[in-house]
């Protein structure tokens, strides 16, 4: 088995981006893995990487190989799970990773049920707007929401989320009701520094849509601040379904041009490692998301609650 363990150091380096990060996974020292590696390179008569004092850099050679051990080796994973899960419980450490919006208002207040319905697990949580480099940090599970554009991951959509024009009533008061996109020029608008479209709002006007371009007054790095702003008076924010339904239901928020503002569906997902599903403590919390939040409880009409004109 020293060809499977040689192969399983390459992949390991590779996917950890460099020897001392594999070590610590696979338990050796970081130049027990350079002599695997070496040792596999010796075998097949090529070389793989590239080694400098900075960095690794697979060679043409590596890459295809990569590709092909990565998937060898999932399926050995694979069989292995697969003969011993009769009967195995979902236990262990799990390491789960989530933007701030959906971990605040939505799971944080379900972990419990999840905890208490898999005493085993123990969970670490973190959470952040960033992109976590779920390798890097061994995380499991990531929850994210928009495309997700990383082949080194596995994506299972949970739901979808959508965006709405929200403000507080003082707010309104204070500045006045916008009637029409082209009102927003004269209004406080907060946006969110990680969205790429933040700054555009999307609106369909007489059967046509159309892109308004947004002043902002306030620019915040995660979907909490912008909330928690447009609560205080701050502005008109677009605000994810998710964060929103409890400041609507008292009335702190109330929605903004709701008949001509476009709520486009964003996915909200689980990503995960290949091959990581197969732990039965990831494969129990990606049924859970799903099973909780796959019919997004956190659906609100805004056309029906719009502020009356």
């Amino acid at each position: 088995m020293t060809e499977i363990s040689d192969v399983r150091a390459f992949v390991q380096v590779v996917e950890r981006g460099g020897f001392a990060a594999a070590s610590k996974d696979l338990g050796v020292t970081a130049s027990a893995v350079s002599k695997l590696i070496t040792r596999l390179e010796d075998r097949l008569g090529v070389r793989l990487l590239h080694r400098t004092t900075r960095r690794l850099a697979l060679t043409p050679e590596g890459e295809i190989y990569h590709l092909r051990a990565r998937d060898i080796l999932a399926a050995i994973d694979d069989a292995e799970a697969e003969i011993s899960r009769a009967g195995q419980l979902p236990r262990g450490r799990l390491r789960v990773s989530c933007v701030t919006a959906f971990a605040f208002h939505q799971l944080t207040p379900a972990l419990p049920h999840f905890l208490a319905r898999f005493p085993d697990i123990t969970l670490e949580l973190g959470v952040t707007d960033r992109v976590v480099d779920l390798l890097a940090q061994n995380a499991d599970v990531g929850i994210r929401s928009g495309s997700i554009d990383d082949g080194s991951l596995v994506a299972r959509k949970i739901a979808e989320i959508t965006r709405g024009l929200y403000a507080s009533p003082e707010y309104l008061a204070r500045r006045g009701v916008p009637r029409t996109s082209e009102d927003l020029s004269t209004h406080d608008c907060i946006v969110l520094s990680h969205i790429s479209s933040s700054h555009r709002w999307p609106f369909n006007e007489k059967g046509k849509t159309k892109t308004v371009q947004i002043r902002s007054r306030a620019v915040v790095d995660n979907g909490e601040a912008a909330l928690r702003i447009a609560i205080a008076g701050g502005g008109i924010a677009q605000l994810a379904d998710l964060i929103v339904r409890d400041a609507v239901a008292d009335c702190r928020l109330v929605p903004v041009l709701a008949e001509t503002h476009v709520a486009e569906p964003v996915p909200l997902s689980a990503v995960y490692p290949h091959g990581r599903h197969r732990m039965p403590k990831v494969r129990a919390f990606l049924d859970f998301l799903v099973e909780h939040f796959g019919h997004a409880p956190w659906r609100i009409n805004a056309t029906a609650q719009k502020i009356s004109a």
